[in-house]
């Protein structure tokens, strides 16, 4: 047995990971398996984080970037449990595991572990004491020793942007090593042979002032003055061309100390000057507020940074969202990591009546505040030199607080590895570098509820708990918010949460009580509005006005009048300038507090508002007609759909799938606002869309709202045409008496009002009814009649309906040449409609009397096509009927092995379904065990059959269902038991 090892084959001894290269891990003297590259970021991410906990989130993001495994941080264990395996000795417990879990993440116990960045900073910091000390030679080796710990490309081949950073600040820190080793070859009267490595380090880092300024002394170190000239202006040239920046201060001085000829300067040997001592300063302002539902945030905030660059944070959001106190809850937690500093300043960009914080102003604020002279510049660059320069060897917390953009702190930035910048501002800095960026969203509900709760009083909260509930929805999570009306209760004590909630009524209540002292929700809009270009502004008035909460650009387009790549682009710019929630791609949506300023603004431009929610509406009514199965000419009054939005049915009805369950929202906006006829008129061009998908509560939303007023229509087609809808809606959730009342009425209504097409709609609904109802006699009347007139009309969908469900009644009543007659008519109205869906259902009415008449391989054939027409479609429902239809036609071709398989895969599909939200549910499962039960028959599987049968009469309400109940008994008495 070799020695460091277990009999076990588990290797003994002390821990030790290396990082500064490829990733490795030893045992002792073994050499342990951590597994591949990704297992290796894991690793990483966790022994570099200096034994802070890391949440889950934040390792997947650390890890997976932008492109997390479909599992989530379900995927972790996977990932940590073979890291424990490989790094912890035998019989270890994850208890003692140098990976510890917690509630939220993990963290790498380093206390038995050797790493490769600590002897790193221990060979760093005693050659900087040896060098300050004079001692070059000392610090030569040591400088020389920290950098032979370097085997390659630091944390090489890993994946994901943590590894990414890392890998940039430890090469970093290693080029800063190699200047700080060259420099003491120098000052060792080495020049010589420090200038092939530093003529390599300036090529591949040709910006770096501090090596062109190291070479430079080195080339007059061996009396090559002209040379060193050279390099100066060819810096000066570079940093012109590329950054638009002049050089700092230290390679100026050098510069000068060659065209002088400064020996003293250039060649002095002497050990270093000790620093001028310098206050530490915290110009951090106090962190009053406490803090509410921000956890995640601020754990993101405060978690370890790469400690060999200037890390830069940026916190956007709309205004009042809480920006400046998280900021400065994490600054607090945080300063006592920076032993330099913690600075802050206000860079104004959104306070009223003060101009926006200059850069010129801001660092001359800041070199004072580190005890450095400042008016020896004149401009924005010797400024921003000497901010370098001074900060260069410091590591501090820099707090920049409502910022305007990236050109207000790109020159403010540190130049000190190590230090940290958190920047807020209501824009999203995109053109600004930054190793993290947070968009703090308003507050979830129960953030919201807890935040007002401790400020109105504990007492009042408990006494009324919906009023603070609906106070807090009122607010919509916005913390500036909730703390004003926080105050406002704290400062009148005889005020109930429930007066305070009638005082918020409407649009002007709202944002009137959202006042107190200098604290203004709708002063804080403003001024983001008011900074806005006046596209943008546009754009965000007719925003207020829009039907539903979330928006798209081509409901924006339609609005504003333009193209939707125009619209994409006004509402990305109102992203970016936090006016604008993006919840999802291609989804926009207000802030509700936000949406009500826009509203206000939007009314005080009547000749602006009422165009744009013209054009909107005729947007949903043209998408409502256009996905419609009536299709466009099944719908003869009210303006025609127009192509310029959407170019078939398909689209119209993908559009109309984004915009959710918003949909009736557009009825009751366009009720409120008096449009009478649009309101009418889209209630009934969404109602087939909406019960095609099964959402039966919506659409019976959005028709009460618009039966309402269908007395004040100007559009008398109204009356009985939303009747026949609400029929629809009864009808399709099996309420047979409800439906029939609401058919009967829009009949007397178009009889009296001579509409004979909706007369045939109407007609059409009730001997639907009847038919469902098991009343097969009486619905021939109303059917026949409504046929005529139908064709009359030449409304080809109401004649396809109509035919079809007469097609059914005669299959019900066994006039088999009847119905296919009626089928195979409506078949062809189906098939000139180009709607999938419906060519698959006249397939299937057709198949069932095929298969009545014994034709099974003919009813296979179609109920084969019916499936392949919808195999695309989300509609369960029908997949599973086709399916159970399907397995009848392959037992009757004598393949029962087909059948069963058809059957079940039909009950699988089946269980899929949302019995509350599915009326048919029930009555579904009871047909596909009636024939389950029928094919196990069949083969005589008698006891399986048996169980079928009563399975189906065992369905809540079975009675109802009169077809198959009638069924199952048969069934159940023909396989042996009444």
């Amino acid at each position: 047995m070799s020695e460091g090892t277990l009999a076990g084959g588990r290797s003994t001894g002390r821990l030790r990971i290396d990082v500064l290269g490829p990733v490795s891990a030893r045992r002792g003297t073994a050499r342990l398996d951590i597994g591949p590259v990704r297992r290796q970021a894991v690793l990483a991410t966790l022994v570099l984080s200096q034994g802070r906990s890391i949440t889950r989130e934040h390792l997947l993001d650390s890890v997976w970037g932008t492109r997390p495994p479909a599992s989530g941080r379900r995927v972790l264990p996977s990932y940590v449990y073979p890291l424990r395996k490989a790094l912890d000795p035998e019989g270890t417990i994850p208890k003692t595991s140098v990976i510890r879990g917690d509630g939220s993440g993990y963290r790498f116990v380093l206390d038995d572990t050797d790493l490769d960045t600590a002897d790193l900073r221990a060979h760093t910091d005693a050659g900087r004491l040896a060098r300050d000390a004079g001692d070059l030679a000392t610090a030569t080796d040591r400088f020389t020793a920290a950098l032979a710990l370097f085997t390659g490309e630091p944390l090489a081949g890993l994946p994901g942007p943590f590894a990414q950073a890392e890998r940039q600040h430890l090469s970093q820190r290693r080029g800063a090593l190699q200047a700080e080793r060259l420099e003491c070859m120098i000052r060792l009267g080495c020049p010589g042979d420090a200038l092939d490595e530093l003529a390599a380090l300036t090529l591949s880092d040709p910006l770096n002032e501090p090596l062109s300024a190291l070479r430079m002394r080195a080339l007059y170190a061996v009396e090559r003055q002209d040379e060193a000239l050279k390099v100066f202006e060819a810096m000066r040239v570079r940093l012109a061309d590329e950054l638009g920046v002049s050089p700092g201060k230290q390679i100026r001085r050098v510069h000068e100390a060659v065209l002088r000829r400064d020996d003293a300067f250039l060649l002095d040997p002497a050990p270093a000057r000790p620093a001028r001592a310098r206050r530490v300063v915290n110009d951090l302002p106090g962190a009053a507020a406490q803090l509410t539902g921000r956890t995640d945030e601020l754990g993101r905030l405060t978690a370890p940074s790469p400690s060999g660059s200037v890390s830069v944070v940026t916190v956007d959001g709309t205004a009042g969202v809480g920006k400046t106190t998280l900021v400065l809850q994490a600054a607090h937690q945080l300063r006592s990591d920076y032993p330099d500093g913690s600075l802050y300043v206000n860079l104004q960009a959104y306070s009223e009546g003060r101009p926006s914080l200059a850069p010129e102003r801001a660092l001359r604020r800041l070199l004072r505040s580190l005890g450095e002279p400042s008016e020896e510049a004149s401009d924005l660059d010797e400024l921003t030199a000497a901010w370098r320069t001074a900060t260069s060897s410091l590591r501090l917390l820099l707090v920049l607080d409502d910022a305007a953009g990236a050109r207000q702190v790109g020159p403010l930035l540190p130049a000190g590895p190590g230090s940290r910048v958190l920047v807020t501002g209501r824009r999203r800095l995109a053109d600004l570098d930054a190793d993290l960026r947070i968009t703090l969203e308003p507050l979830e509900t129960g953030g919201s509820v807890s935040l007002l709760g401790r400020l109105a009083g504990k007492d009042r909260a408990e006494r009324e708990p919906e009023a603070l509930l609906e106070l807090a929805r009122l607010c919509d999570g916005l913390p500036l918010a909730l703390r004003i009306v926080g105050a406002r209760l704290q400062t009148r004590p005889t005020w109930t949460l429930a007066y305070m909630v009638e005082r918020m009524a409407g649009d002007e209540g709202r944002l009137g009580e959202l006042s107190a002292g200098d604290r203004s929700v709708e002063a804080a809009f403003r001024l983001s509005y008011e900074q806005l270009p006046p596209p943008l502004r546009h754009g965000f008035r007719v925003l207020g006005i829009a039907p539903t909460a979330e928006v798209d650009r081509l409901g924006t387009a339609a609005m504003l009048g333009c193209p939707a790549a125009d619209a994409e682009e006004v509402l990305e710019g109102l992203v970016d300038a936090s006016l604008l929630q993006q919840p999802g791609p291609g989804r926009y949506r207000l802030h509700d507090l936000v949406r009500t300023h826009a509203r206000r603004l939007a009314r005080t431009i009547p000749a602006e508002e009422i165009p744009a929610r013209t054009a909107v509406l005729r947007l949903y009514l043209d998408a409502g007609r256009i996905a419609s199965d009536w299709g466009p000419d099944g719908f003869p009054t009210g303006p025609q759909p127009t192509s310029a939005r959407f170019s078939d049915w398909k689209e119209a009805e993908k559009w109309l799938d984004a915009a959710g369950t918003e949909l009736p929202d557009v009825v009751s906006y366009a009720a409120a606002l008096g449009e009478t006829d649009h309101a009418c008129w889209i209630a009934e061009a969404l109602s087939d869309y909406l019960l095609r998908r099964g959402r039966y509560h919506e659409c019976r939303t959005a028709l009460e709202t618009a039966l309402a007023l269908a007395d004040e229509a100007t559009d008398r087609r109204m009356a009985a045409a939303l009747r026949s809808c609400m029929g629809m809606i009864d009808f399709y959730q099996g309420r047979f008496a409800k439906a029939r009342t609401w058919f009967a009425a829009a009949l007397r209504i178009s009889r009296q009002a001579a509409q004979p097409r909706e007369e045939a709609r109407a007609l059409t609904g009730l001997g639907a009814t009847d038919l469902n109802s098991g009343r097969g006699e009486e619905a021939a009347g109303p059917l026949v009649t409504a046929l005529a007139l139908a064709e009359a009309e030449g409304d080809r969908w109401l004649a396809g309906l109509s035919l079809g469900t007469l097609g059914m009644m005669y299959h019900v009543q066994g006039h088999n040449a009847a119905a296919l007659d009626c089928l195979g008519r409506a078949y062809l109205h189906a098939e000139a409609s180009d709607r999938p869906h419906l060519v698959s259902r006249a397939l299937c009415g057709i198949a069932d009397v095929q298969l009545a008449l014994g034709r099974n391989d003919a009813a296979r054939d179609m109920f084969r096509r019916a499936m392949d027409l919808i195999a695309q479609d989300d509609d369960g429902l029908f997949q599973a009927l086709l399916l159970a239809r399907l397995g009848t036609a392959e037992e009757g071709t004598g393949d029962a092995d087909s059948a069963l398989a058809h059957h079940h895969e039909a009950l699988a599909r089946h269980d899929l379904l949302d019995s509350l939200a599915e009326p048919q549910y029930y009555r579904l499962e009871m047909d596909i065990r009636c024939r389950l039960g029928q094919t196990y028959a069949a083969t005589g599987r008698r006891r399986e059959a048996r169980e079928q049968f009563q399975a189906a009469l065992a369905v809540p309400g079975a009675e109802a269902h009169i077809f198959e109940h009638a069924r199952a008994e048969a069934g159940l008495r023909a396989s042996g038991t009444a």
